[in-house]
């Protein structure tokens, strides 16, 4: 049996596996490929766990951090991983837990987010102005 059989991880995705950039999709944060596949090659399934969204209209809001362009951005991640391939198994959602709830919250065994009490970052401002998740931590926790 494989390490990770069955165990769901909703993954976030700025400045969790891209750094911060958004609208536009940030690079690639070095060691979140690697490990994400390894992830999925031990058993693990993925699940998408974003912010991002599809915006057919205008989004309107006060907060000036919030962009307010209509454009496919969670289109744009879900390309991300499939580039990379990268299955995911669920977009914002658990595809198996309508059969026992309707929260909107997508249940997962373990979610990496960059914005997680106790999640490792790091801060290299060669590759971002803002911490991202350190999947070399991440890794060495998940594969010891």
């Amino acid at each position: 049996m494989k390490k990770y059989t069955g165990t769901i991880f909703g993954i976030d995705f700025d400045g969790t596996v891209v750094t911060h950039e958004f609208p536009k999709v940030g690079k690639d944060i070095p060691g979140s490929v690697e490990t994400l596949d390894k992830i999925v090659r031990h058993g693990g399934r993925l699940v998408l766990w974003t912010m991002r969204a599809n915006h057919t209209k205008k989004p309107q809001s006060h907060d000036p951090d919030i962009h307010t362009e209509a454009a496919n951005y969670l289109d744009e991640a879900i390309k991300w991983f499939a580039d990379r391939e990268l299955p995911l198994w669920g977009v914002n959602r658990n595809p198996e837990q309508d059969s026992w709830t309707s929260s909107p919250k997508a249940y997962c065994h373990i979610y990496i987010d960059d914005a997680a009490l106790g999640c490792p970052l790091t801060h290299d401002t060669d590759i971002s102005n803002r911490p991202f998740v350190n999947w070399s931590v991440v890794h060495n926790i998940l594969f010891p």
